[in-house]
């Protein structure tokens, strides 16, 4: 198909005739270099042609499709509405609805034309905020009562220059000012902006074709879906194809976020997971080697932040973080040193621990399996070593383990697993269920291909709670929700991330597609995409689905459902559903952790509402000591509640710390524990489903 596509895109290129351009629209600058060239644009015809075939959706390359284009590339270049005046949107509305016709010809040189133009706005801004601090951090008036909007998604283009000096003024003033509350020095926020300045500067006159070439196919294909993207034959070579690069080292996931690069999740037992002090939306603003100076990365594409991150296994790198805690005023950041290291099949396996809880009068004990992740040891198991590591395996030992411990119950704890092997999902599902599908495959053309546990009998048939939040994705969800649409167990916690599409890579001529092809489905015929699996009983989740999980990414594929696998049969769950929802509510109601993680909720909430911030330096502190004052109090609140000694202040690392996580003993987890007793609270209400 390679071959065939790319001699029809040569015979294409030979024949095209490009728009005419509106006589010289922008004039000659020091950006006139970046041109395509023959292979980019060949590259180009194949991406359209793989995507008419082979895209899941297979939607039309047509004018809707020009405008989405438009609009992507817009906002990939200039999402906060800061370099691009009114003036240069009307200059590019020509070609708003011609996207379509100027990719099936192969004329790139409208994208390339938008983007030489984002760089000179970018080099006048760059230069004006470095003429701005050349005229002395010290000099500027925070007593001034002003506002700068910061959330400018949505904003109208800046009608002139003026307007955008104007913004860039605030801009700077809010960047030293967060920077002074933050406890820096007037001469360090200096050095430290101007230098992040002129680095941004030196970098935009290091701009590739190449560089152009990638971020105008990728406004193109990340209007069919988020996973599908094109990388240079640079990043295809170096990097996992993904917009969410996977990082060799330190096991962590991260994608753009505006002028930041934003931690997605992290790999379970990974360097950055055991660390303790990074987690999920975090802001990474600075990287060292070693004990080298730390390097300003704010403003830095995402793939040469991880270049800066990877590095040999042994050797150590130093992140400078933004906590995703930090109230959006706050800029105080904070510096962890990681290792570099490949995560362990080993650390990665499922654990065991006995729950003991008091319900009703009674002692009751709860077996409790923990699975960070669905693994298999592929090349033992291909091998045929009879020892082969692998998730079924080890939880059918631990399940003997606990059986022998005379457990009451059994809790599968998914939280923050991000998947893995497709066939351990199927294995673990098989434990049970009597028979039966697993999950479905739907592919592009309409066929469903069904994976199923072919094996009769169920190895535990006993009380089951599965424990889900919205880092559990992908084989996650499959189990999860398997487990629900054959009614085997109480799904509890949060929505799951809702990743339910395939993808595959295509070479091209000239680097790589990643396209999405399969769409997973549930045996009830439901989507796990977008959606996600929604818990039977639901606990405030930490995390905000406006910024983490499928749902968050744009233009992702809608959740949607097939024909069942399945039959309906008569759920044993549901006539309990409202008593086990009503003993949970008045469980949690003065709960200490789960008050501390409603408040927590609530506040954040409150805090991202705001859309601008001011820059008045007494105002702006009193905001911040504000927010402290109500972080301390809900931090002490809990405390007090607990019979704990109150903080005087609020350290960081209590405040990043997230209460309902496991400390020590498993009773100390509160979503573990209160999981436990839901499964009592079952038990209870439906004594037949008692070990025999």
């Amino acid at each position: 198909m390679k071959r065939s596509l790319a001699s029809t895109a040569l015979a294409l290129v030979l024949g095209f005739s490009a728009l005419p351009l509106a006589a010289k629209t922008t004039p000659a600058t020091s950006w006139d270099y970046l041109q395509p060239d023959r292979d980019q644009v060949i590259a180009s015809l194949n991406v359209v042609e793989l995507l008419k075939r082979h895209h899941y959706n297979k939607p039309p390359l047509n004018d809707e499709r020009s405008i989405k284009i438009y609009d992507n590339y817009l906002k990939l270049l200039d999402p906060s509405r800061s370099y691009f005046m009114a003036s240069d949107i009307a200059e590019f509305n020509q070609w708003r609805n011609q996207f379509d016709d100027l990719l099936k010809s192969g004329n790139l040189e409208p994208g390339f034309a938008i983007y030489r133009r984002h760089l000179t706005r970018l080099q006048e801004r760059l230069d004006f905020a470095l003429a701005e601090l050349a005229k002395g951090v010290d000099k500027i008036d925070f007593s001034v009562d002003e506002d700068l909007q910061v959330d400018r998604e949505k904003a109208p283009w800046a009608k002139d220059r003026a307007e955008l000096d104007d913004l860039w003024r605030k801009r700077v003033k809010d960047e030293v000012l967060r920077l002074k509350i933050a406890g820096k020095e007037t001469k360090d926020i200096q050095e430290l902006l101007t230098k992040r300045y002129k680095n941004q500067l030196k970098r935009l006159k290091q701009t590739r074709g190449e560089d152009v070439f990638q971020a105008y196919i990728n406004a193109f294909a990340t209007t069919y879906d988020p996973h599908t993207t094109y990388l240079s034959p640079d990043n295809a070579e170096n990097f996992d194809i993904n917009m969410s690069l996977s990082l060799e080292g330190i096991g962590a996931v991260l994608q753009s976020d505006n002028e930041h690069v934003k931690v997605v999740r992290l790999v379970p037992a990974g360097p950055a997971e055991k660390s303790k002090q990074i987690a999920p939306a975090d802001k990474i603003v600075g990287v060292a080697q070693g004990n080298d100076e730390m390097v300003d990365v704010i403003g830095w594409r995402l793939d040469e932040v991880v270049k800066l991150i990877r590095g040999p296994k042994g050797s150590t790198v130093r992140l400078e973080v933004i906590p995703a805690s930090n109230p959006p005023t706050d800029q105080t950041s904070k510096v962890v040193t990681i290792t570099r290291e490949a995560v362990k099949l080993e650390e990665q396996a499922a654990k065991k621990k006995v729950l003991h809880l008091k319900q009703d009068g009674r002692d009751y004990k709860l077996g409790v399996i923990e699975l960070p992740a669905f693994y298999l040891d592929f090349k033992a198991f291909r091998a045929g070593d009879p020892n082969y590591k692998s998730t079924t395996r080890d939880v059918k030992q631990l399940i003997d383990e606990l059986r022998a411990e005379k457990v009451d119950g059994l809790v599968i704890d998914l939280r923050n697993n991000g998947g893995g092997s497709l066939q351990e999902a199927t294995e673990l599902t098989s434990l049970f269920i009597e028979q039966g599908p697993t999950v479905l495959v739907r592919n592009a053309d309409g066929r469903v291909d069904v994976l199923a546990d072919e094996n009769k009998g169920i190895y535990y048939n006993g009380p089951l709670a599965v424990l889900v939040n919205r880092l559990s994705a992908s084989a996650s969800e499959i189990f999860a929700g398997a487990m629900q649409d054959y009614h085997r167990a109480l799904i509890l916690g949060g929505q799951t991330f809702g990743k339910g599409t395939v993808q595959t890579i295509q070479p091209l001529n000239h680097g790589e597609l990643k396209l999405t092809l399969a769409k997973f489905y549930r045996v009830s015929g439901q989507s796990t995409q977008h959606q996600g699996v929604l818990p039977d009983i639901a606990y405030p989740d930490v995390m905000h689905t406006k910024d983490i999980g499928e749902s968050a990414l744009p233009a992702a594929m809608p959740w949607d459902s097939i024909r069942p696998a399945i039959k309906p049969e008569l759920d044993p769950i549901k006539p309990f559903l409202t008593q086990l929802q009503s003993k949970h509510d008045q469980r949690t109601a003065q709960d200490p952790d789960f008050l501390f993680t409603r408040a927590s909720i609530d506040l954040s909430k409150q805090l991202m509402a705001e859309t601008t911030v001011s820059l008045n330096e007494a105002k702006r502190r009193a905001q911040q000591a504000d927010i402290e004052a109500k972080q301390l109090k809900l931090e002490n609140d809990r405390r007090v509640a607990k019979g704990e000694k109150p903080l005087a202040e609020l350290a960081k690392e209590d405040e990043d710390a997230l209460p309902v996580e496991d400390k020590g003993k498993p009773e100390d987890d509160a979503y573990l524990s209160e999981s436990g007793h839901i499964l009592i609270d079952y038990l209870s209400l439906n004594p037949s489903l008692a070990i025999h």
